[in-house]
């Protein structure tokens, strides 16, 4: 259960990419007090947290209604993960894993950008959807897995809480070159964990 923990808290919290994410909400906050600031990511976690939960618990039977088996699901999964890896160690940004240009655009024009794009996709973006899914899955019917996996995605949005709402001093400190060199970091463990979910679905799948 350590292990299944563990796993899932190191993918988790590279998907969020914190570092990664912080001069995207100076960004679109550039306007809001320190405080307004810190109400945004604190509402936006909470959010992200939700939907995440939902997904957790509902996925596999959304899944299953879809006539998906896990096994595909697993291998679509890492692809998509890994995809998402090969972003962060190019420092590219597709709207995959973060907000595209025009999407940036019209959030620096919204009043509330707690949902989006905090909330949806810089925190529970596609990986992330995915990746709880995925991990879920993993634990099959052992439900003191399943809840350890919940306590490790709860622990990841928590740090990834903590990284937010000091990221303008961590951003002044290593810089926007600093924070792609961490990113790139992530990006490597993270296809390494891709890879890994398309070799258990096909071995799943084709009973090898």
């Amino acid at each position: 259960m350590l292990e299944i923990a563990s796993t899932a808290f190191v993918t988790l919290f590279v998907i969020f990419d914190p570092l990664g994410n912080v001069p995207i909400l100076m960004s679109i906050t550039q306007h809001e007090s320190a405080a307004e600031r810190r109400r945004i990511v604190v509402r936006a976690t909470l959010i992200a947290g939700l939907i995440m939960l939902v997904f957790g618990v509902v996925g596999e039977q959304f899944l299953k209604a879809l006539g998906i088996s896990l096994p595909a699901f697993k291998i679509a999964g890492g692809i998509l993960l890994l995809l998402l890896a090969v972003e962060m160690v190019f420092a590219r940004h597709s709207g995959l894993r973060t907000t595209t240009t025009g999407e940036v655009e019209e959030a620096t024009h919204r009043s509330d950008v707690a949902v989006f794009p905090l909330a949806i996709p810089l925190i529970a973006g596609p990986g992330a959807m995915a990746s709880i899914l995925l991990l879920v899955s993993q634990a099959g019917s052992d439900m003191s897995g399943k809840a350890a996996v919940i306590a490790a995605m709860l622990a990841a949005l928590a740090l990834n809480l903590g990284v937010l709402l000091v990221g303008a001093k961590i951003l002044g400190r290593v810089g926007v070159t600093g924070v792609n060199v961490l990113t790139r970091i992530f990006g490597v463990v993270l296809s390494a964990l891709a890879v890994q979910f398309i070799i258990d679905g096909a071995r799943e799948a084709f009973q090898f």
